[in-house]
């Protein structure tokens, strides 16, 4: 186990009754970084981080958080975690002060630590408003907040903006990028703009298993190998079509007529090209205006579909 990995989970398999949940799951999560867990519904998001905070038994594989065996050794990994499920099991009638008071002991801190990580919470959480407050009569945006009050190593957030509105949602965002400067975050989504936002690597899970583990850059990366390049140039069309079809770098073109005397020409190279420098020398040469030249940015949707799809779609 590095002393730099956080989350180190080797082989990991969860089945119920007929049904596999988690099948034979690697990944790595490294102290201080914001990794998503990315899935649909049923992906086995939820099993996993189950399982990671001690909540449920494996069938088979291990994993170790800040180097404990999360089966053998369990207190000591729950005093390391914040866990938040999808739906936060809360004492609906405490105040939200007493509460986090109440579970800052839970989880071992002494009296006047327990004091002083409350303040800081309810601060850092957004709640000082509301800490007087009782819990029942809380949105849901607030009651998602109260998983970090003793200080832990890593924190877990399944689904963390489920069911809020447009402002709380941005505020969670915020949330979770702040802790992440000083936390491991481990976060749960099957909202793909969440992730994208939020998240410094992402792991794509379909039915159990993990399709792709990279950073948001790195993924498209791998697709961009074709993608299309846009080039708006003001020049006779009828030359413009003739160099895409002289430069054997360009696999297929389209040309459309775009605002003034520029036209719109989207380029897609052969695999592994990129055709900018080749245009850009191209234009130059020939004394054409350009106003751009830009390669399409995939989106992690984009990506999503790509790994997500099943493989008879591929064909045809």
């Amino acid at each position: 186990m590095s002393a730099d990995l956080m989350i180190e989970v080797a082989n990991l398999t969860k089945r119920y009754a007929g049904r596999t949940a988690v099948s034979d799951v690697s990944f790595t999560v490294g102290r201080g970084e914001i990794v998503g867990l990315l899935g649909p519904n049923g992906a086995g998001k939820s099993t996993t981080m189950r399982i990671l905070s001690c909540y449920l038994a494996a069938t088979s594989g291990t994993v170790r958080i800040a180097g404990l065996d999360v089966f053998r050794q369990s207190d000591e990994v729950r005093r390391r975690i914040g866990y938040m499920p999808e739906n936060n099991p809360l004492h609906l009638e405490m105040r939200v002060r007493e509460y986090l008071k109440f579970r800052a002991r839970l989880k071992g801190l002494s009296r006047k630590r327990s004091r002083e990580r409350v303040d800081v919470v309810t601060e850092q959480c957004g709640l000082t408003d509301v800490s007087r407050r009782i819990i029942g009569q809380l949105s849901k945006g607030y009651r998602q907040r109260v998983a970090l009050v003793h200080e832990p190593e890593l924190i877990i957030l399944d689904e963390p903006t489920i069911g809020l509105d447009p402002n709380q949602i941005r505020s969670v965002r915020q949330l979770i990028k702040g802790l992440g400067k000083s936390h491991t975050v481990l976060i749960s989504t099957h909202i793909l703009p969440e992730a994208e936002v939020t998240c410094n690597r992402v792991v794509i899970m379909y039915d159990g298993k993990i399709l792709a583990a990279d950073t948001p850059e790195n993924l498209q990366r791998l697709m961009s190998s074709n993608s299309q390049v846009i080039a708006e140039i003001a020049a006779p069309q009828a030359e413009l079509r003739e160099c895409w079809i002289q430069m054997p770098e360009v696999e297929q073109f389209d040309v459309s007529a775009s605002e003034g005397d520029y036209f719109r020409c989207a380029l897609t190279p052969r695999v592994g090209l990129d055709l900018r420098p080749r245009i850009f020398d191209m234009v130059r040469e020939r004394g054409w205006p350009m106003r751009e030249l830009t390669r399409s940015r995939h989106s992690l949707e984009d990506i999503y579909v790509r790994v997500t799809r099943p493989d008879e779609e591929d064909e045809g």
